[in-house]
């Protein structure tokens, strides 16, 4: 189960189980929209906006608060491809709108990344479904004090200049 850093209407933050980019590489986060859906196009105008107000808020307490990220970047995914692998639980062909849930990841990219997959300058690369968990096993999640930083920033954000005028 994913932690959860920050809740909100627009949503949850969370340090995610399956680490696709290391802390020292930029760190991995995702921010999942204030319900689940297959597809954006299915939440409100209102759901929509404020979930991506968490995202923005996101994105911008990462580059704030990570020593890492200093003259970095974030890039953004938008996911749920690997819950319709055959392979994954349950085994077999899935329907898309039962088994697809939307979410963002948000990737910190470092000038100084190590990893091939997250070289500065490039496309990241994704391993195939299959080689996930091997793949994940060599990184390192964003530590506790990292974790709260980003948290804390993202409530002041959305607290002051990220929220929806009254």
């Amino acid at each position: 189960m994913p932690q959860i850093l920050h809740a909100c209407t627009g949503g949850t933050l969370c340090l995610p189980e399956t680490l696709l980019c290391d802390r020292q590489d930029g760190g991995h986060l995702i921010v999942n929209p204030p319900r689940p859906v297959w597809e954006r196009h299915e939440l409100a105008p209102l759901e929509l906006a404020l979930w991506s107000l968490l995202v923005a808020a996101t994105g911008r307490a990462m580059l704030e608060t990570l020593p890492c990220l200093s003259d970095g970047c974030i890039n953004y995914w938008e996911a749920g491809n690997w819950a319709l692998n055959d392979a994954a639980a349950p085994v077999g062909p899935k329907h898309v709108r039962e088994h697809r849930r939307v979410h963002l990841h948000l990737f910190g990219r470092s000038r100084q990344a190590r990893h091939a997959d997250w070289r500065w300058g490039e496309s990241p690369r994704f391993p195939d479904y299959r080689d996930v968990k091997t793949w994940s096993a060599a990184m390192t999640p964003l530590d506790a004090a990292e974790c709260a930083a980003v948290a804390q920033r993202v409530g002041e954000l959305l607290a002051s200049e990220m929220r929806l005028a009254p």
